[in-house]
């Protein structure tokens, strides 16, 4: 059995497999039952590996296997696969997310905590400072700034990246606003983001700007986040930001945009 290496590498992304996992299992899948020395010959996989690779597959979901000698192994329609995968998948995440609720009240997060106190105590502000590549981790960064924030949060965004902001930042946004955080939002105000700029006027000022296209975020004057590429030709997983605890810098930045600031038209909020 012959199967592409590019296609063996979209199962893998799209199922989450192994290499020898989809081996493994397209050539169950182009046999329908078969043993597992069978599929060994059949997918070049070690004859070692075969058995713990078919006990792999059968856990998620990907084959039933036949009672019997010798044991065999049945393949499922890929259908059957997809709707078996997404409901595990389900049930993991609630597992994991209940497992990380539990840990807000355990002595491990108080000792982690710990850990990281003590050590950012030798840490100089400067080394404070790292590259996020992917546009996900980007917006998880901004969350976790955004959720600390105590005073101020001044963000700069283009027309496409409003969008986004409301998605994945509007429940931070809203809490920092109950804290009392000031937040300012600038960008391009168009027709096709306008209702999600009222929005965001619900838990910030938001004020539209003409002829500037930047990618920037200010926290508390003294962190600074901003990306390096154009959204309008970057695939989100290659957008790459960077993040810098840097007060001099920061302030530098934050006192020029309040020059500006008052010339843009301010956004009325959408009503409820």
């Amino acid at each position: 059995m012959i199967v592409k290496e590019e296609f063996l590498g979209r199962l893998r992304k799209i199922f989450d497999l192994n290499l020898y996992e989809v081996k493994v299992w397209t050539a169950l899948l182009s046999r329908g039952v078969s043993t597992a020395g069978e599929l060994s010959n059949i997918s070049d996989v070690p004859r070692s590996r075969t058995y713990d690779i078919l006990e792999s597959l059968e856990k998620k979901g990907f084959i039933v296997m036949k009672l019997g000698k010798p044991i065999k192994f049945v393949a499922l329609k890929p259908e059957e696969v997809i709707e078996r995968v997404k409901r595990n998948l389900v049930v993991d995440a609630r597992e994991k997310s209940k497992r990380l609720e539990e840990l807000k009240g355990d002595d491990v997060l108080k000792e982690l905590s710990t850990l990281f106190t003590q050590g950012v105590k030798f840490v100089e502000p400067s080394d404070l400072s790292g590259s996020l590549r992917g546009r996900n981790n980007i917006y998880n960064h901004m969350d976790m700034l955004v959720g600390s924030a105590e005073k101020t949060v001044t963000i700069v965004t283009t027309a496409d990246g409003i969008n986004r902001k409301l998605e994945a930042l509007m429940p931070s946004l809203d809490k920092a606003r109950r804290r009392g955080v000031k937040i300012r939002i600038a960008a391009p105000i168009t027709e096709a983001n306008e209702k999600y700029a009222r929005e965001l006027a619900r838990v910030a000022e938001v004020r539209a700007v003409k002829g500037l296209h930047a990618r920037f975020s200010v926290i508390d004057s003294e962190q600074l986040m901003f990306m390096l590429l154009d959204d309008q030709n970057i695939h989100p997983s290659y957008d790459v930001g960077v993040w810098i605890n840097t007060p001099f810098f920061a302030r530098a930045l934050e006192q020029m945009f309040e020059l500006a600031w008052k010339d843009f038209k301010p956004i009325k909020a959408s009503r409820k």
